[in-house]
């Protein structure tokens, strides 16, 4: 899944970035908070992991104007900021969640999940659709009780569809999820990792959509 990180920090920056990709999202950074709010406006990202104190725009402005525009994505407060009312402040402007740095990795990842899940109604790391067991934390998938092995972009691709299941999501989309900004993608790469999960797991779960891209159904 995709997600912004707003962090003006030069080292904790990258090291969210890495940490996060590692742990299987595709993360974008952005240094300042006039940046992160324009990019949102433009695009879909799955969560936020916000700082407060930014340049050009501060976290809570950010967030403020997110929800004056009616932009719902779930936001997390990553900050040094650590007063009851700091916290009180970023969940009254609408954030979702509020992690104090230092942060353990593993935790924001979780975090993150969660919120994702919880923005569609999905309530476990665990989730069964049909099937397919599909286990976030672990990041796993068995089908029909048996571990079938997948390549970090298909489980990411699966986690897209189940998570939306019901819901065709375009080519667009899928892509975003699986590669980072300014990533070389070849016209048929989304094609090859659909047409690889369905032959790992069955050919008829993931259908295609005409002139607009796959489904699992709900």
């Amino acid at each position: 899944m995709r997600v912004m990180i707003v962090e003006d920090d030069p080292l904790l920056g990258p090291g969210l970035l890495a940490g996060l990709r590692q742990a299987g999202f595709s993360a974008e950074w952005l240094s300042d908070g006039q940046a992160a709010l324009d990019a949102l406006r433009l695009e879909r990202f799955a969560a936020v992991v916000l700082d407060l104190g930014l340049p050009r725009l501060s976290g809570l402005d950010v967030l403020r104007q997110l929800r004056r525009d009616k932009i719902s994505i779930p936001v997390l407060i990553l900050t040094a900021r650590d007063s009851q009312q700091d916290v009180i402040s970023g969940l009254d402007s609408g954030a979702d969640d509020y992690l104090v740095k230092p942060c353990d990795l593993g935790e924001l990842a979780a975090r993150l999940r969660a919120l994702v899940r919880r923005a569609v109604g999905v309530t476990s790391s665990l989730i069964e659709h049909g099937p397919v067991v599909l286990d976030q934390a672990a990041r796993t998938v068995a089908y029909e009780g048996k571990a079938v092995d997948l390549s970090p972009r298909e489980f990411a691709l699966l986690e897209q569809l189940v998570l939306n299941a019901g819901r065709a999501l375009t080519r667009s989309r899928l892509e975003e999820a699986l590669y980072p900004w300014g990533a070389e993608v070849e016209s048929n790469a989304l094609d090859v990792h659909i047409h690889h999960l369905r032959r790992k797991l069955a050919p008829e779960l993931i259908r295609t959509v005409r002139g607009v891209g796959y489904l699992i159904a709900k």
